[in-house]
């Protein structure tokens, strides 16, 4: 489908790269793409059932997209500002010790309604006009991995992605890499606890979070080069290790149809699958798929579906999301471009999307898969 606005160069794929392309799933059916244009600017879009671009796209002031929830009202979408908010760098006048300087920027959700007027929007690392980034205590994003995700608990977002920590080191400061998590009540008014953290793993990559109802918690994994695994953050408890040999990537994380939850990392090329409910995965798959960066997604009742690119579409196969991962029928091909960074959403009527490069920096494609019966 055409856009009418550019968007990001697709090929960047690495953590710190920019994210072209983020979809979420309205209740009543539909979804809304958001795209990073080339302009400074995160757009939203509204998709029809047959996802077709409804109406015109707005936007909002942004150097990179994170991810966007939707509703059948609105929706928040996660997204890097310039610390002055389309201004300036806001490094401040502390000193490195070491190392090249970069940009200090912020985090924000932004809430948004169906017309695309802002209702609110949070910055969820702490920069401020008293705190720059290379000052102690700053929590901010650099140029270190820094992509997100959002979850919704019914009332409440939560965000959850790498940040940059600024500490002082006798007259000069280092800045380490490490996750953060934050939850914005339904007026923008930023929520301590609901299982939010100042600093969880460090160093990590691949921040991923999901709202359990059954708990009434949200679960969250990293893939951290601390004793190198896939962890469970504040505090940490162990899922999988794992050998930090420049091939161990994380995955997605979902919510198990029995207990506890799927995990799904990779490790020199070869996709893994773990299920844990608090510390040590207690069932493991060694050979779901050949990739560095599997997707893995709910996709109706008591499955899921493992996905990963190959050349210029994707495989995909549905498995089992209960307490086995046992797979169910044979894998098959999605005829869109992967992205290593990007996620398939679920959606009401039990099917999946995932938003694609199109046929030129003006369009883009849905990969659907439709309900499994």
């Amino acid at each position: 489908m055409s856009l009418g606005t550019a968007v990001t160069g697709y090929a960047q794929e690495g953590d710190t790269d920019p994210l072209p392309l983020a979809i979420s799933a309205m209740p009543s059916g539909g979804s809304r793409v958001a795209w990073l244009g080339t302009d400074k600017k995160v757009y939203i879009g509204q998709l029809d059932c047959d996802d077709k671009l409804m109406g015109t796209p707005f936007s909002f002031s942004g150097i990179d997209l994170q991810d966007i929830y939707a509703d059948d009202s609105g929706g928040v979408v996660l997204l890097t500002r310039d610390a002055t908010n389309g201004g300036t760098d806001n490094c401040g006048t502390g000193t490195l010790c070491g190392g090249t300087s970069s940009p200090c920027r912020t985090m924000w959700m932004v809430r948004f309604n169906s017309a695309g007027t802002v209702e609110w929007e949070t910055q969820v690392t702490n920069l401020s006009s008293s705190l720059a980034g290379y000052q102690n205590g700053a929590r901010f994003v650099w140029w270190y991995q820094h992509h997100g995700r959002i979850a919704f608990d019914g009332t409440n977002y939560a965000a959850y992605f790498g940040v940059a920590i600024t500490v002082n080191n006798g007259s000069c400061v280092d800045i380490h890499e490490g996750d953060r998590m934050q939850v914005v009540g339904p007026t923008g008014a930023l929520l301590t606890g609901h299982d939010s953290f100042e600093v969880g793993c460090s160093h990590s990559w691949q921040s991923r979070i999901v709202w359990d109802a059954r708990s009434s918690h949200f679960a969250m994994v990293c893939a951290t080069d601390n004793n190198c695994r896939i962890a469970q953050p504040n505090p940490y408890r162990t899922v999988v290790t794992a050998t930090c040999d420049g091939t161990f990537f994380g995955g997605d994380l979902v919510v198990s149809s029995s207990s506890g939850y799927w995990s799904a990392w990779s490790q020199s090329g070869a996709i893994r699958l773990a299920h844990f409910t608090t510390g040590t995965s207690d069932t493991n798959i060694a050979d779901a798929g050949s990739s560095a960066h599997p997707h893995l997604v709910p996709y109706g009742p008591g499955k899921m579906l493992l996905a990963w690119g190959t050349g210029t579409s994707m495989s995909a196969q549905v498995r089992d999301a209960g307490a086995t991962g046992a797979t169910i029928g044979p894998s098959f091909t999605i005829g869109v471009n992967d992205h290593n960074c990007q996620a398939f959403k679920p959606c009401a009527d039990g099917s999946v999307a995932y938003p694609a490069s199109g046929a030129n920096a003006m369009s883009i494609r849905i990969g659907r898969v439709m309900p499994c019966n």
